[in-house]
């Protein structure tokens, strides 16, 4: 049976974690240069020349085609575990990845009439 002084190692450990983790967090700040310019503050990407705002917005298309990659791609992930273990499930689990085949067939004909795909609309 488990004591809570069995878990007086964690809880230290944890402390000096998180004690560590606030010293550097202030150190940083008290040691750090605090010089400020106008170079150090201006935009830099890559060598190009910022212009104009950026704050410009986006366009909702590329979002969507974003979040619907991700979306898609994680339901892909999931056929892993059966293409690894599709004998020992034997018709059960065929039918089961029919089924999330034919939902994940659903979402995507959704997709497809909403006309999230379309770049050009």
């Amino acid at each position: 049976m488990n004591s809570p002084a069995d878990y007086l190692p964690i809880l230290i450990q944890a402390i000096v974690a998180l004690g560590f983790v606030a010293f550097v967090l202030v150190a940083t700040h008290l040691i750090g240069p605090n010089r400020k310019s106008k170079n150090k503050t201006e935009n830099f990407e890559c060598g190009v020349e910022s212009t104009g705002n950026a704050r410009i917005p986006f366009s909702v298309k590329y979002f969507m085609i974003a979040i619907l990659f991700v979306l898609f791609d994680v339901e892909i992930i999931f056929f892993y575990p059966y293409a690894v273990n599709f004998k020992e499930m034997g018709v059960e689990g065929f039918l089961a990845v029919l089924m999330f085949v034919g939902f994940f067939l659903v979402g995507y004909f959704y997709v497809l009439k909403k006309g999230a795909l379309e770049w050009d609309k």
